[in-house]
C-alpha cells in the first residue's frame, strides 16, 4: 500500500514508538491522527510534526473516547492504516518479597490497556477501513505492537508478558477475520528499546541492557520501529505474522 496520501491512526503516538511512526508516516507523505492521553507533552509533540498530524484525546480501553478519536482520524480521509503503540508496564513480581500478592486490579490494568486497547483500535479501524475502496486490493492495513516478552517474558513481567502473549496470538486470529474485508493485521515484537519506559533508568544501566544485544549491540532506536511499520504497509504478502525485532536478543529470566 502507498503510504503517500494515506491516512493513518497510531495510539499512544504521543511519545516513544509511536511518536517515532506518526512521525515518519507524515515524512512519507501520510495524514495521521494521533491518540494518546491528554498530556501537554503529547499534545506539544503532536503540534511539532506540522499540519499532517493531528492529535486527539482518548484512552483506548474507552470503547466511546477512541471511537472519537479513529473518527476523528476518518474525518481527515478514508482511514487505511492503523497502529497499536499505547502501552503500560509494571514491574512486580507474583509474590513480593513479604509474600504479597501482586494486585489483581494492577494485573488488569496491564491487560487492559496492552491487549484489550490493542484490540479495542483493531475493530474500530477494521469497521472504517471496510468501507474503503479497495486500491491494488488492500482496503487498510493493522499494525500492532507485541514484545519479546512475550515469549520470554522476565521475572517481575508477569502481567506485561502476558499482555503481549496476547498481543501476538491475536495477530494471526485477526488477519484471518478480516482477510476476506481486505485487511492486513500483522504484529511488531521489539526488544530493548529507548521509549520511556527506560527512559528514567541511569545511564549506566541504559547501556548495559544495550550491551546484552548480540548485534547491534545497542538500545534499538524508535525510527528503527517506526521504519519497519512503514515496510509492513508497503509489502502485501505480510499478513498474519508478529515479527521480532530484537537484535537476535533472546532474555533471560532476569
Amino acid at each position: 500500500m502507498d503510504i503517500k496520501d494515506t491516512v493513518a491512526v497510531v495510539t499512544g503516538g504521543g511519545s516513544g514508538l509511536g511518536l517515532a511512526t506518526a512521525r515518519h508516516l507524515t515524512s512519507l507523505g501520510a495524514r495521521v491522527g494521533v491518540v494518546d492521553l491528554p498530556t501537554p507533552s503529547a499534545r506539544e509533540a503532536v503540534a511539532a510534526l506540522g499540519p499532517a498530524a493531528a492529535f486527539f484525546a482518548a484512552d483506548v480501553t474507552d470503547s466511546e473516547q477512541l471511537e472519537a478519536a479513529v473518527g476523528g482520524a476518518a474525518a481527515l480521509g478514508p482511514l487505511r492504516v492503523a497502529v497499536a503503540c499505547a502501552g503500560i508496564a509494571t514491574a512486580r513480581r507474583i509474590l513480593g518479597r513479604d509474600g504479597t500478592p501482586l494486585p489483581l486490579a494492577e494485573f488488569r490494568r496491564v491487560v487492559d490497556v496492552n491487549l484489550v486497547g490493542t484490540f479495542n483500535l483493531i475493530r474500530l479501524a477494521a469497521a472504517r477501513m471496510a468501507g474503503n475502496e479497495a486500491v491494488d486490493g488492500e482496503r487498510g492495513v493493522i499494525v500492532c505492537t507485541a514484545s519479546i516478552a512475550a515469549y520470554e517474558g522476565q521475572v517481575g513481567q508477569a502481567a506485561y508478558a502476558a499482555s503481549k502473549a496476547g498481543v501476538a496470538g491475536l495477530t494471526l486470529c485477526a488477519a484471518r477475520d478480516l482477510a476476506d474485508r481486505q485487511i492486513r493485521v500483522l504484529s511488531i515484537a521489539p526488544g530493548l528499546f529507548e521509549t520511556p519506559m527506560l527512559a528514567g533508568l541511569p545511564e549506566a544501566a541504559r547501556e548495559a541492557l544495550g550491551g546484552q544485544l548480540p548485534h547491534p549491540s545497542r538500545l534499538g532506536r524508535p525510527d528503527e520501529y517506526a521504519r519497519l511499520v512503514a515496510h509492513a504497509i508497503d509489502v502485501p504478502m505480510l499478513n498474519g505474522e508478529v515479527i521480532r525485532l530484537d537484535a537476535a536478543l533472546r532474555l533471560g529470566p532476569r
